[in-house]
């Protein structure tokens, strides 16, 4: 059991491996306080749990040809984007599947370059965790130097599998990461894509309101907040909290397939929802738990 200094909270989360099917369902459905996180292989995890359990879904998947996380199975480093995106579709199937019919899906994504022929990406000393030992090839079709569209292939390819595409929202950061590059702009932006499961779904407008009281506008200006125990990106809450509370209310349960270092988690139980983190690396997963632990305790 996670957090047992938490035990005269209203916050119960555990800890499994993904080979505890039964114990995880039945952990899930036995106290409307329980919270998990899981180890191993998330469409694996996904395809072992009920149907319309969660009513949204806040995720970031690794992307593609960006980051070696060191880890077999890792998504990611597929020979080709088309299997990237084919490997990303079949995990949101699963998520589709185990989502409410009202459920929505909140999705951020970010773009790459084509690697040019290099099976390597260089040092850049303004951003040193960018080197890479291996990287996949560039894509048919593409040229050296080319912008993918990844985000965009991954949206159409999700519409075409059933989801509503209903927003883009540009994610501006206004503190981006420099870029040693003297041939185009430094990019400051990344998609947030909202699907819904159908037609009809849960949609508070209210709950998050933009300027002088108007609706939220599909333009977000959130500053990156790196989180010093994990060397991979982290989400930060305050793209993570409009989402959660548009589309669900307390006592929600909230899918987070990808949790690495925890952040949905952390706001959800925030914001008085449940949630369930499903995570491939255990020493990532470690790292949720010991974030989780100190922001609860606090």
């Amino acid at each position: 059991m996670l957090f047992p200094e938490l035990a005269d909270t209203t916050a119960h989360v555990h800890c499994f491996q993904a080979e505890e099917k039964e114990r995880i369902s039945s952990f899930l459905a036995h106290d409307d306080r329980n919270s998990a996180l899981i180890c191993g292989d998330t469409e694996r995890v996904l395809s072992c749990l009920p149907e319309c359990l969660f009513q949204t879904c806040v995720t970031s998947p690794p992307y593609w040809s960006l980051r070696d996380y060191s880890i077999p199975g890792q998504i990611g480093l597929e020979d080709s984007v088309a299997d990237y995106i084919d490997h990303l579709v079949r995990v949101f199937a699963e998520v589709r599947r185990v989502m409410r019919n009202d459920g929505t899906l909140w999705l951020n994504i970010g773009d790459s370059y084509t690697s040019g022929g290099r099976t390597w990406r260089a040092t850049d000393k303004k951003n040193p965790i960018r080197a890479m030992n291996v990287r996949p090839p560039t894509p048919d079709g593409l040229k050296s130097k080319d912008l993918i569209g990844v985000p965009w292939l991954l949206a159409f390819a999700l519409q075409r599998e059933g989801w509503y595409l209903r927003a883009d929202i540009i994610w501006n950061k206004p503190n981006c990461q420099p870029e040693s590059v003297k041939d185009r702009p430094t990019r400051c932006h990344e998609y947030l894509f909202l699907f819904s499961k159908s037609e009809h779904y849960h949609y508070d407008s209210g709950a998050v309101r933009g300027p002088n009281g108007r609706n939220l506008r599909t333009v977000w200006d959130v500053h990156t907040k790196p989180y010093q125990g994990a060397h991979f990106a982290t989400f930060p809450p305050e793209l993570i909290e409009p989402c959660i509370s548009l589309s669900s209310q307390p006592q929600d349960l909230v899918l987070d397939p990808f949790i690495g270092s925890g952040t949905t988690g952390i706001v959800a139980l925030k914001l008085k929802r449940r949630f369930v983190g499903i995570e491939l690396n255990p020493a990532y997963l470690q790292i949720a738990e010991d974030r989780l632990n100190g922001e609860l305790i606090r």
